[in-house]
């Protein structure tokens, strides 16, 4: 495929995707303002972690915008750092359900036999848990921390992922490309990563988005119940968890990032459904 060709679908695959109206165009901004916030942080914030216990509870004002929680600390200052751990996490769990689920999933599908049917009873396995207490059980093996949520929620997402791509390897390895590329003596792992993968990546990509809102979701669960990330590092399912105890004094403590959870995964699914359309030609000609 030329340039071109390149330039071509994505200009359309752009188009459509934006032409979707303007909840669409409004949550790929409001996610990337976010982005931009947390990065730029320390140009702007005070400091998350500062102290101030003469101050505590403080109205907003100019100096804290959306006034202090318990311990005198600045609240719009937390809330940007504490982006840069949600989206993090939520990012990084994905890339790991991901990486894992994409590669079970392949295999399971190509081999179908036993290696494919011992996959897949795996992964219904782990299905008949709920992926937020299957997440419960890990971080309460591996305590609490970053990585240790990252690590349980993203093992939590992977059937999703073998799931999808084990269907559909299950009805590309059946085309006549496919057959032929077996027929001339391809290697395996030059028909999964080569011809195989990359005809799964629209429904990929769009699972990816979507699931970045349910990560944001389960972060914010476990470290509400002490069991995701804990203080000094900052998420706003910790904010949640510490603004939870003066729920009736001081309520703005945990609405404020609880509200910005329910944005941000509802933008995220918002923009996975952008991309649905965009990257499926059945629906790209109807738009």
């Amino acid at each position: 495929m030329n340039t071109n060709s390149l330039v071509f679908r994505f200009q359309k695959t752009t188009k459509v995707f934006f032409g979707r109206g303007f909840v669409t165009v409004f949550s790929t901004l409001f996610i990337v303002l976010l982005v931009l916030l947390s990065i730029a942080a320390p140009l702007f914030c005070q400091d998350p972690l500062k102290q101030d216990l003469i101050h505590r509870f403080s109205k907003p004002s100019l100096q804290h915008i959306l006034g202090t929680d318990s311990f005198g600390r600045d609240i719009f200052s937390r809330l940007i750092y504490g982006t840069r751990i949600s989206l993090m996490a939520s990012l990084m769990s994905g890339l790991l359900a991901a990486i894992i689920g994409i590669s079970l999933g392949l295999v399971a599908g190509y081999f179908e036999k036993f290696v494919g049917a011992l996959i897949m009873r795996m992964v219904d396995a782990q299905l008949s848990i709920p992926p937020l207490i299957f997440s419960m059980i890990i971080c309460a093996i591996l305590g609490s921390g970053i990585w240790q949520t990252v690590i349980a929620i993203g093992i939590g997402m992977i059937p999703t992922y073998v799931r999808l791509v084990h269907g559909m390897v299950l009805t590309l390895k059946e085309n006549d490309y496919i057959i032929a590329a077996n027929i001339i003596g391809q290697k395996n792992r030059k028909i999964l990563f080569r011809h195989l993968l990359p005809n799964c990546y629209p429904s990929i990509i769009v699972l990816f988005t979507m699931n970045l809102g349910s990560a944001i979701l389960s972060e914010a669960g476990l470290s509400f119940i002490g069991l995701g990330i804990v203080s000094p590092n900052i998420s706003w399912g910790c904010m949640v968890s510490e603004g939870y105890p003066y729920l009736a004094k001081v309520p703005l403590l945990a609405i404020i990032p609880g509200l910005l959870i329910a944005i941000v995964v509802i933008c995220f699914n918002f923009i996975g459904d952008g991309l649905r359309d965009a990257l499926d030609p059945r629906l790209r000609g109807k738009l």
